[in-house]
């Protein structure tokens, strides 16, 4: 049950009750001024001391603000030295964090005593005010194996959780390194301690299982989580299951248009081989490669710079951003090669429309309506540099080119306004789920990668002016020409400022469906994972009621039948025979005994006693000489190949299908002579049953509805191994049961030690 989702509300405090005076006449007057006083006057009772985390976390940021008292007792589960005395602890009800500063320092794993009042905090509710006090050391709680979309959503804050994912991406660090990890499509930061001897890039593509303390990442103002990280405490919480089988630059390299293509052998999680020459580079962010196929956008937080016309090789996650092709999370490397730049593509606007040049080199001509700048300086404090952004248009697509120059190149600020220009760069193109083309961003690697086609008209207002001092008679015509100009201008601006409208509202379209799918898919998920949850919790009830009807009649039965056995004969020597008839009851006895170890097994479901002393064949040949003692059955037990244990359901089921078998011989088929055989193959075992006994008709043979349930029971556990069941009978030739088990690689890996064997 999730301790996130229940809400508990605090008993209000009840006022004392007014004491009742009797009204007589004389007195009335002071009763009632006693009665005004008393409710003026009235003092409320403290309010109730919260004693676990859960209480706390169950209160609203309402409640959470009254300051309540908190007494809360448990263990450290993430305290780092850069925090100044806060920590999260946590207790056998849920996990909580204490906000404010302590002269106390813990440590994970210390258990303490917090004392405190509660405050909303900036997500999740926390304790505040705290006083702590050390009482001892504990191993952390266990972490719990929640789904990946629980954590996500912010309901396991403060809580220990276990996850399993990818690495992606390392940042190393003196203390905890940032490890970036994806996990059911989700991506999160955990922060373990990593050994110091291993190199960082080694994780990257490695299987790792961590444990560690949910923190939700968040923005205090609006109380609203952004993302969730993981504080791993101890190197143990921390364990690397598969490293990545290959260097994935040793893989096959792969063309870069391919990447989102159809491939049989890719494994998801698995990272892929490019190679190709640089054309632009974001240092910290992404790099646009170019290769004989096409173009592809890397995102990388590598901050070495690459020459443009550098050829590299790069390793990372095929993935989709924008509904176009990416590669996540990539290691690039130099080859000590280098190339001149590819010749860019002259394309059509209908062909950059389709998708058909994401990512890749390509030219395009536009008409310049209008220019911006910004002014910076380098991330590691360089050289300034000035950005600026064309706004252009070509046909009925308006686009943007973006440059970041050093600031005293003054190239394209200085490009006239309604020039025709043609701009070279990378297609940085965004495109919907429908297919078509969102938006156009033109990233030119250098101020040089334009060329301008044509200028404006030479004829302009400020020339008209001057022609007006030198050619009076052309005055009127010269105003009238500038009145034309200014309303083509007018009207220019008109439908540039149409269209930046239009463009807000279609983005403000955008960004409100995109909310809606959001909520929408949130609702699906959570309705889905609510009926999935439904249906295993109906199918685990009705698997644990089958177990334990097979368990009962396995065991219980089977034990009952011996003492009847056992009983009978005693009845039938008492008189002749008082010896064997004393042994006989004795018999009983321990049949007796061995149900109520039978029972108190199907509780606790425990492993069979009898497979806890001997192996399986020893179990058989104990269990079938209890069954047959006294009643002139004669039983062999043999097994062939090697003995050797198996797993713990195969021999279970076994042994019960063999007492079910042993049982309904000495019950029905009036045999005096039958036989146990195991036979260990080298990826199988059979199990035979044969008896000498009336055998039966097997289209008329009894079942469930004559309260008969052992070929029923025998079937449904030989249909829970996947095992092959066969009965051979007929009338008066005795019966024949075969059961043939096939064993994998896992059965065999998965099997427990040998603890006996018997002869």
């Amino acid at each position: 049950m999730n301790r996130h989702k229940t809400r508990r509300t605090e008993p209000a405090a009840r006022a004392p009750q007014a004491r009742r005076f009797p009204l007589a006449f004389p007195s009335v007057l002071p009763t009632l001024l006693g009665l005004v006083i008393l409710a003026l006057f009235r003092i409320p009772s403290p309010a109730q001391t919260l004693t676990n985390a859960a209480q706390v976390l169950s209160l609203n940021a309402e409640r959470a603000a009254q300051k309540l008292p908190v007494a809360v007792k448990g263990v450290v589960t993430a305290a780092e030295p850069t925090w100044n005395g806060k920590f999260f602890v946590q207790d056998e009800t849920s996990g909580v964090f204490v906000g404010n500063r302590t002269d106390y320092r813990p440590e994970v794993g210390d258990v303490v005593e917090v004392t405190g009042v509660t405050h909303p905090g900036s997500y999740a509710p926390t304790i505040t005010s705290a006083k702590c006090t050390k009482i001892g050391k504990a191993s952390l709680p266990e972490a719990r194996k929640v789904p990946i979309e629980q954590i996500m959503s912010g309901v396991e804050d403060g809580q220990r959780v276990e996850i399993i994912g990818i690495v992606r991406a390392v940042t190393p660090a003196k203390t905890n390194s940032d490890v970036v990890i994806v996990s059911g499509g989700y991506r999160l930061h955990a922060f373990p301690k990593t050994p110091t001897d291993m190199d960082p890039m080694n994780l990257i593509g490695a299987k790792v299982r961590v444990r560690g303390t949910a923190a939700a990442s968040f923005n205090a103002a609006l109380r609203h989580m952004l993302s969730v990280v993981l504080f791993v405490p101890a190197y143990s919480d921390f364990v690397i299951e598969e490293f990545e089988a290959v260097d994935p630059f040793d893989e096959v390299l792969l063309p870069l248009n391919s990447i989102a293509q159809y491939q049989r052998e890719l494994v998801p999680g698995k990272r892929v081989h490019i190679k190709g020459t640089v054309i632009l580079q974001r240092p910290g962010e992404d790099i646009f490669l170019q290769d004989a196929s096409g173009g592809l956008h890397l995102r990388t937080q590598q901050r070495e710079s690459f020459a443009s016309g550098e050829e590299v090789e790069a390793a990372g996650f095929p993935g989709f951003q924008n509904f176009l092709p990416v590669l996540e999370d990539a290691v690039v490397k130099r080859t000590g090669e280098t190339h001149e730049m590819p010749v860019a593509q002259s394309v059509s606007v209908p062909d950059v429309q389709a998708g058909l040049h994401h990512a890749d080199l390509i030219t395009l001509p536009g008409k310049l309506l209008d220019r911006n700048f910004r002014r910076g300086r380098a991330r590691d404090g360089g050289k300034p540099w000035t950005r600026t952004v064309l706004m252009l248009q070509q046909e009925d697509l308006v686009y943007t080119a973006e440059a970041e120059t050093p600031t005293r190149e003054t190239a394209l600020a200085e490009i006239p306004i309604g020039s025709t220009i043609e701009v070279t760069g990378i297609a940085f193109t965004e495109s919907g789920e429908d297919k078509k083309l969102k938006s156009l961003q033109m990233l030119l690697p250098d101020a040089a990668s334009f060329r301008v086609l044509e200028t404006p008209s030479w004829l302009t207002p400020q020339r008209l002016l001057i022609g007006l001092g030198v050619l009076l008679v052309v005055a009127i015509v010269a105003v009238t020409w500038t009145v034309m100009v200014s309303r083509r201008n007018a009207v220019l601006s008109g439908l540039i400022g149409e269209k930046e409208k239009a463009q807000a509202e279609l983005q403000q379209a955008h960004d409100l469906l995109e909310e809606r799918v959001r909520e929408r898919t949130a609702q699906l998920k959570f309705q889905i994972t609510a009926r999935k949850e439904s249906e295993v919790q109906y199918k685990a009830v009705l698997t644990e009621r089958t177990r334990l009807a097979q368990e009962l009649h396995d065991t219980l039965e089977q034990t009952l039948t011996g003492i009847a056995l056992q009983l009978d004969a005693t009845f039938k020597l008492f008189q002749d025979r008082p010896d064997t008839a004393n042994r006989h009851l004795g018999l009983a006895r321990e049949l007796v005994a061995q149900g109520q170890v039978d029972v108190r097994r199907s509780v606790w479901d425990l492993r069979s006693r009898a497979l806890e002393q001997f192996d399986l064949p020893g179990a058989l040949k104990s269990s079938g000489k209890r069954l047959t003692d006294g009643t002139g059955v004669q039983l062999e037990v043999t097994a062939k190949g090697r003995v050797r244990p198996l797993p713990e359901t195969i021999e279970e089921n076994l042994l019960r299908i063999a007492q079910e078998a042993l049982t309904n011989v000495i019950k029905h088929a009036h045999a005096t002579e039958t036989g146990i055989e195991i036979d260990y193959g080298p990826r199988n075992i059979a199990l035979r049953i044969a008896d000498n006994g009336c055998g039966f008709n097997p289209s008329q043979r009894t079942g469930p509805s004559d309260g008969h349930f052992g070929l029923l029971g025998i079937a449904e556990r030989a249909k829970r191994l996947g095992a092959e069941l066969t009965v051979k009978t007929e009338p008066g030739a005795g019966t024949v049961l075969l059961i043939q088990v096939a064993l994998d690689q896992e059965d065999l890996s998965a099997a427990p030690p040998v603890v006996a064997s018997a002869s």
